[in-house]
């Protein structure tokens, strides 16, 4: 598990680091410079001439760092600085000294030469305002460069919070950035713009926070060990009952994939509550799950109750239709159970017509909603969610005190007290019909062996995208189906768990 940073974050941590630890900025400089010609030796890059485009502030100190230690090693370096040394930091008016006295070359416009490097050391992390003017053009003209394209710490013109572009932005290949990753650096567009990302050790850690913990986390392979362990004398019982709620007539696929994926990540008996025409198929293509169906036309409440206590964890929603049994059984389940209930698809649409039951009811609840089922439920458009996800789905966690998972190329699990999970794991593979109602089923069965919901949403996430991933090795990115996901997560736990018995 490893944080991920907002500009103002990182500042406080790059504070703490110097005032309170009192290691030297100049110290931190050298360092950064020095991974970044790590980097390019690790990448193997093959290059001779390099433009370093740098600014006033300690990101272009950076840069002129950088200039200098390629200079030394025989590089044909060219400093383009894009700023004034009047108005430049302390740190970098220091490096644009040492600069001179080696007789770098510095020019003050963009050379018509081409480059086989492109190193963008202009803005770093604290760019709170569009790209306007002369800015604006140098970075479209440096776009439009050939050669490799490095980013230090954080492309210009990207948004460290949210990873919007701030007018235009760098494309770099690389980027190389100090102490931790950046959330706008894995949140798209940015992440488009970020390339390859190498996150450096320069001296700054979790020290720096001084006791004050970011809030946005990613997980990583070795937090698979938080699968609960399976007791070699445990029963089906032992691995928790999980009630599906899920399909409509001539809507199976949803309440079978749910079924299938809950099997997958370890449920040990799984309950279908769907309408009666769906028993053969069900049955068919589930036969290891129980069965509990029901008439669309009559009053099924108690038999609704008596499988709400039956179970131990609830996943409600996949492919149930909006109609009038399900509007009822939507309620029911909100009103009657204070148990863990994943809430997907028809339900949340169920949902984003009567917000006020979410004040009322006692469930733990799960919300999986994709961009469209979210803009329902926050009367937002799409757009205003995807200028701002991490803001939209901590907003309405903390609103009505439950878990939101929106689901996205980077999805994200925002907590009940705002903390944030950003995944990356996955691929666009996976943006196929049915692959949501696998997750419902993988974060079920977690909650169902004793993983507390905090945990249980953000770790079924991260082994949903992985299982994507291990499929698309096999079948690549075009021709993978919610089917091979439910796979390709029993691999994935398999093979995670194995290796972390090591660790």
């Amino acid at each position: 598990m490893k944080y991920l940073l907002n500009s103002r974050e990182m500042k406080a941590c790059d504070t703490g680091t110097i005032e309170y630890f009192g290691v030297l900025s100049a110290v931190l400089m050298e360092r950064a410079a020095l991974s970044v010609i790590e980097e390019l030796e690790n990448i193997k890059l093959e290059f001779q001439t390099c433009l370093v485009v740098c600014g006033s502030g300690n990101n272009g100190g950076d840069g002129f760092a950088i200039a200098r230690l390629l200079y030394l090693k025989g590089y044909d370096v060219c400093i383009l600085f894009y700023g004034s040394e009047e108005k430049a930091t302390e740190e970098t008016r220091r490096q644009i000294g040492i600069v001179k006295k080696y007789k770098i070359p510095i020019v003050s416009e963009l050379p018509k030469e081409s480059y086989d490097l492109v190193i963008d050391s202009l803005f770093g992390i604290g760019l709170a305002r569009n790209l306007e003017g002369r800015y604006y053009e140098l970075i479209l003209q440096l776009n439009q460069m050939t050669g490799v394209k490095m980013a230090v710490d954080i492309p210009s013109g990207i948004n460290a919070d949210n990873g919007q572009i701030m007018g235009t932005a760098f494309r770099a290949d690389v980027t190389v950035t100090f102490g931790f990753a950046k959330i706008g650096q894995i949140l798209y567009p940015g992440a488009q713009y970020t390339g390859r990302l190498a996150v450096k050790d320069i001296g700054i850690d979790t020290y720096g926070f001084l006791g004050s913990f970011p809030k946005v986390k990613t997980l990583g392979q070795e937090d698979l060990r938080m699968v609960p362990r399976r007791p070699k004398d445990g029963n089906k019982g032992t691995f928790g009952k999980i009630l599906i709620m899920a399909g409509s007539i001539d809507m199976a696929g949803a309440g079978v994939l749910s079924a299938r994926a809950a099997y997958a990540a370890g449920g040990g008996l799984v309950r279908i509550f769907t309408p009666k025409e769906n028993r053969t198929i069900m049955q068919t293509l589930v036969p290891e799950a129980v069965l509990t169906t029901y008439d669309t036309r009559a009053d099924e409440t108690e038999k609704i109750i008596s499988c709400l206590d039956w179970a131990d964890v609830i996943v409600l929603g996949p492919g149930i239709g909006t109609g009038v049994f399900s509007k009822k059984m939507t309620e029911t389940v909100l009103k009657y159970t204070e148990k863990t209930c994943i809430v997907d698809a028809d339900a949340l649409n169920l949902m984003a017509e009567n917000k006020d039951i979410l004040n009322t009811t006692g469930a733990d609840l799960i919300i999986t909603p994709h961009l469209g089922e979210m803009s329902r439920l926050a009367g937002m458009t799409v757009a205003e969610i995807k200028e701002d996800l991490l803001g939209t789905a901590r907003k309405f966690s903390e609103t009505y005190h439950i878990i939101t998972v929106i689901k996205d190329v980077r999805t994200i699990t925002v907590l009940k007290d705002g903390t944030a999970y950003l995944n990356q794991s996955g691929n666009s593979g996976m943006a196929v019909a049915g692959s949501g109602d696998v997750l419902t089923g993988v974060i079920a069965a977690l909650a169902a062996q004793g993983c507390p919901p905090r945990i249980a949403a953000p770790l079924g996430v991260y082994i949903h995208g992985l299982s994507g991933d291990l499929k698309k090795s096999e079948k690549g990115e075009y021709g993978l189906l919610a089917s091979d996901l439910t796979e390709g997560v029993s691999l994935v736990l398999k093979e995670g768990i194995k290796e972390n018995e090591t660790l």
